[in-house]
């Protein structure tokens, strides 16, 4: 896990919209985009949209539509992870 992934993860222990992580984590929208798009790949975080209790499988091909309008929460094992390191 790279320190990127590991302070994305550390923002993501509730539900947390896409807007907030870029305020938080200073990062721009494209590269959040892809750090998020790596981290859902490997089943360490969920996504949800069009609201926060509807989680949204990930689909590589429509992540980038709906990315900067979903919210984003660590998994269990995305928590796990962050927890040992």
């Amino acid at each position: 896990m790279t320190d990127a992934e590991f302070d994305l993860l550390d923002e993501l222990y509730f539900v947390t919209p896409f807007r907030v992580l870029l305020e938080k984590t200073a990062l721009p929208a494209p590269e959040l985009l892809a750090l998020l798009g790596r981290l859902l790949e490997q089943g360490l975080v969920r996504y949800y949209w069009p609201d926060p209790d509807t989680e949204l499988a990930y689909e590589p091909t429509s992540f980038g539509a709906l990315g900067q309008d979903a919210s984003y929460l660590a998994s269990k094992e995305g928590l796990l992870q962050h927890n040992t390191r």
